[in-house]
């Protein structure tokens, strides 16, 4: 479990990384939220579920444990009954992320285990996160965005816009003006953009970072980067911090 400074005594929320097309960004957002809620001063437990990869458990500064699902070769969603008895007993922010593999099954344990009112009912919120990408997995993306809003009946899903493989756009619409948002909006709590900047400057610096399995605060204070890296990526992170800061989350 990684600590902040905070005192425990606010209510748990439940920070959700969901997405079930793999590659897109979606480890990076759990990642960039459990940095955000550390420097908000939150207690942060972090919580890989993806039993193929473990991106966010190769973060050791953000000490986050992997939940066993594995049995005979495929997913046990009765492992989730695991992650269900921590959200429930324990206090402080969860960021829990998902792989493109328990995409499904763990929504489907979500939904039909009624565990959003299990939880609102021990005081506890549960907020979806999920990306949609520019380039060739936009439609893919869309989709599991539309999978999500259409069988959730709360407004707690956070849409990433993570343009670094290209403009979140079809046929000269942004997201927020296409028909798939306008159909769901009401479940949509709000909007999180990963910004399309210079490739061979942001986009290097943030790809090295990423590979390197290091923070922001990380990569800022330690001595591998130059001066104008650094600048760039403190760019990025307040950028991002300053959108999250207006969604109220902490």
């Amino acid at each position: 479990m990684a600590n902040g400074n905070g005192n425990g005594m606010n209510p748990t929320a439940i920070h959700l990384s969901l997405q079930g097309k793999g590659g897109v960004g979606k480890s990076l957002v759990a990642s960039i939220l459990a940095q955000y809620f550390l420097s908000r001063g939150r207690v942060v437990n972090c919580i890989d579920t993806d039993p193929v990869n473990g991106t966010l458990s190769q973060y050791a500064a953000l000490a986050a444990q992997r939940l066993k699902l594995l049995r005979d070769g495929a997913i046990d969603s009765r492992g989730f009954d695991d992650l269900m008895d921590r959200l429930l007993t324990e206090d402080g922010i969860f960021v829990v992320d998902s792989g493109a593999s328990t995409f499904v099954p763990l929504w489907n344990y979500i939904l039909q285990g009624n565990v959003v009112e299990i939880l609102k009912a021990a005081g506890k919120s549960l907020y979806v996160h999920t990306v949609v990408t520019g380039g060739q997995a936009l439609g893919d993306t869309l989709d599991g965005f539309r999978q999500l809003a259409q069988t959730t009946e709360e407004q707690n899903i956070i849409v990433w816009i993570n343009e670094f493989f290209g403009r979140v756009e079809r046929k000269g619409k942004a997201f927020s003006e296409m028909a798939v948002f306008h159909e769901h909006a009401s479940r949509v709590l709000g909007l999180v953009g990963i910004a399309k900047r210079n490739q061979d400057t942001f986009g290097r610096d943030i790809e090295e970072m990423i590979t390197s399995k290091q923070t922001f605060e990380e990569a800022i204070g330690g001595g591998d980067y130059s001066i104008m890296m650094k600048q760039r990526l403190r760019m990025i992170q307040r950028d991002l911090f300053e959108q999250l800061d207006r969604l109220a989350l902490a």
